[in-house]
C-alpha cells in the first residue's frame, strides 16, 4: 500500500494488538488512505487496536470521522481502540468535538498496551 505524500503509516502487531503509527498529517488527501490502514488492522481481528498518534501534526474531520468509524468498528466486533499520544492540536479538535469523552484516549504507546 503505497502512503500519501503527506502521510506515512506503519503498523505491526503486539502480542494481541496492532499498532498502527501514522506520521504526518490526516487531512481531506490522507484520510481515504488512513482509513485503509484502520481496515487493515481490523482485519488483523486483534483485542486492541491502538493508533499512536506521536507523529500526527495535523488532523482535520476527514481523519476524524475515519477514528469515528473505526471506533464504530471496534464497538461492533467487541475490542478495544485506543488513541495515544495526542498533541495539543489534534486534543483539542477531539475536546471541541467532544470526543475525547468517547475515546479511550491516553498519553503514550506504553499505556496504551499496558
Amino acid at each position: 500500500m503505497a502512503d500519501q505524500p503527506g502521510l506515512n503509516v506503519r503498523m505491526e502487531q503486539v502480542g494481541q494488538a496492532v499498532v498502527v503509527t501514522p506520521e504526518g498529517e490526516i487531512a481531506y488527501t490522507e484520510a481515504t488512505q488512513f482509513r485503509q490502514w484502520m481496515r487493515k488492522a481490523h482485519d488483523a481481528s486483534p483485542e486492541r487496536i491502538v493508533v499512536d498518534l506521536t507523529g500526527i501534526e495535523y488532523m482535520n474531520t476527514p481523519g476524524v470521522a475515519t477514528l469515528v468509524e473505526a471506533l464504530q468498528s471496534a464497538k461492533k466486533n467487541k475490542y478495544r481502540l485506543v488513541l495515544a499520544g495526542m498533541n495539543t492540536n489534534v486534543r483539542s479538535v477531539f475536546e471541541v468535538a467532544r470526543l475525547n469523552t468517547v475515546f479511550e484516549i491516553v498519553q503514550t504507546r506504553e499505556d496504551a498496551l499496558a
